[in-house]
């Protein structure tokens, strides 16, 4: 049986709480816990599993939550997470961008230089295959001169 009654929000605005009248006697008639019946409400759907980044499908950290699990909790609970920013992955952006080809065997990597950039590296090329720079994942490689 549900009982309703009259409160006072915080502006000060009259409102209906509905509460859950208690069937036991051993609990006392003032409790300030407002109960909402389970049963007679719709069940909350299940969260859509999407994926990590539009551009990446699943995590890329062993010890990061999937999207869906990590807005939750209560700090999340009021959150519409379908209005919230879904940026691209930074790896698959990377992953994208074509190997730079050097003549020499040192490639200098600045990051676009100014102050987007990052300090000046040196990459050395003397291995086969293409070399990734630290800090922004940009890849180089030797030109074959034979």
């Amino acid at each position: 049986m549900l009982s309703f009654l009259l409160c006072k929000s915080k502006s000060n605005v009259p409102r209906i709480v509905a509460r859950a009248a208690s069937t036991s006697t051993s609990s006392p008639t003032t409790s300030n816990h407002i109960a909402t019946p389970t049963s007679a409400g719709p069940t909350p759907s299940t969260p859509v599993v999407g994926t990590q980044a539009p551009n990446h499908a699943s995590t890329w950290s062993t010890n990061q939550r999937t999207r869906p699990t990590a807005g939750s909790g209560p700090r999340f609970e009021q959150t519409a997470m379908q209005l919230q920013p879904n940026p691209l992955s930074a790896m698959a952006m990377i992953a994208e961008e074509p190997i730079r080809v050097v003549d020499g065997r040192k490639a200098v990597c600045d990051g676009g230089g100014g102050p987007l950039g990052h300090p000046k590296i040196y990459i050395n090329l003397d291995q086969p295959g293409a070399r990734a720079c630290g800090y922004c994942g940009i890849r180089f490689e030797q030109r074959h001169h034979h």
